[in-house]
């Protein structure tokens, strides 16, 4: 996963070198991590947006679904058009199901999260993407405590 991940950024990069990049206002699309995601991003100001998430995963006789919100700075990279970085945070909630014998067996956690990030909008398609890390810290419920974060790679459509 790794390996492809790391592929695809690489690919990315050395495409954008060399085409300009325009700004976008809204984008919806996919992202591609921990969990699968629905994602949807639109800018509020030259420099601030926000991204809604709802995703999903099953394993191994849990599941959960999870809807998260995050105010994201961005910031150029001067060498190379169209290419930010990010910061910010936000919040999600994870609705949790155990398949362990037991009837009932589920939990709530609301998580605290940070995001670091690069974000790219293709110069002539209505293409972004972005790679992010999001690490959350759980107030309660499942896994309560910190977790590492969970990265992805996120494919949208520029709406506009």
């Amino acid at each position: 996963m790794k390996t492809k991940l790391f592929t695809v950024l690489a690919f990315v990069f050395l495409f954008s070198v060399s085409s300009y990049a325009q700004d976008y206002k809204s984008a919806i699309g996919l992202r591609f991590g921990y969990p699968l995601s629905a994602s949807y991003k639109t800018f509020l100001s030259e420099k601030g947006a926000f991204e809604g998430v709802a995703g999903f995963r099953s394993f191994s006789g849990y599941s959960w679904f999870n809807i998260g919100a995050y105010y994201q700075v961005h910031n150029d990279i001067g060498s190379v058009n169209g290419l930010k970085w990010y910061y910010g945070a936000g919040a999600n909630v994870y609705f949790w199901s155990y398949d362990t014998g037991f009837a009932g067996d589920g939990s709530t956690s609301i998580g605290i999260s940070g995001v670091l990030g690069l974000d790219y909008k293709f110069a002539n398609i209505p293409l972004n993407v972005s790679v992010d890390w999001i690490p959350t810290y759980f107030i309660n419920g499942y896994g309560s405590g910190f977790a590492g974060g969970y990265g992805a790679l996120a494919a949208r459509y520029v709406l506009n």
